[in-house]
């Protein structure tokens, strides 16, 4: 059975488990995101970021950080669960809530071989690509899958579920 972390696990177990990892010569893949209400996309994305590696860390934004950058009445869930349904994935290996609105402090201190995002990312905008880069890893872009996303998945439930009076 794989090495696994708790849902809620701190940047310096994260880090702890990723150099475990590199120790026996295996490379640490690190993604980022919100994961609020997670779909096939989700799925997807974390399967191919996985299979670049020997093991998958993911960052996910606290509920604070979410609210700053999605608005009011984002997230949907909130961030422990965010992180124990993923956690649940067989291709997710850890994953660590962070605070901050970028990931840029949590990919310095996990220091990862390789930094995955989606394609809708610009290279030049992935943050913490310069950290990932400058000790030798790389930044890959995924694909993502059309036409599925969090934001229409609540649109569809909101106009599926009669409003409160």
């Amino acid at each position: 059975m794989r090495p696994r972390t708790k849902a809620a696990s701190t940047a310096s177990e994260a880090a702890a488990f990723a150099r475990r990892i590199q120790a026996g010569r295996g490379t640490v893949v690190f993604t980022n995101g919100v994961f609020d209400l997670l779909h096939p996309g989700h799925v997807q994305y974390l399967q191919e970021a996985r299979a670049l590696g020997a093991a998958l860390i993911v960052g996910v934004n606290s509920d604070r950080s979410v609210r700053a950058i999605k608005g009011a009445g984002r997230p949907v869930n909130p961030q422990g669960e965010r992180a124990e349904v993923l956690l649940a994935l067989g291709c997710v290996d850890a994953a660590v809530i962070f605070d901050e609105d970028t990931p840029r402090e949590i990919i310095h201190v996990i220091q990862p071989d390789i930094l995955v995002k989606g394609a809708d990312w610009a290279a030049d905008d992935i943050i913490g690509r310069d950290v990932v880069e400058a000790r030798g890893g790389r930044v890959v872009r995924l694909p993502l899958t059309p036409g599925v996303s969090t934001t229409e998945l609540i649109r569809r439930v909101r106009r599926h579920v009669p409003a409160k009076p």
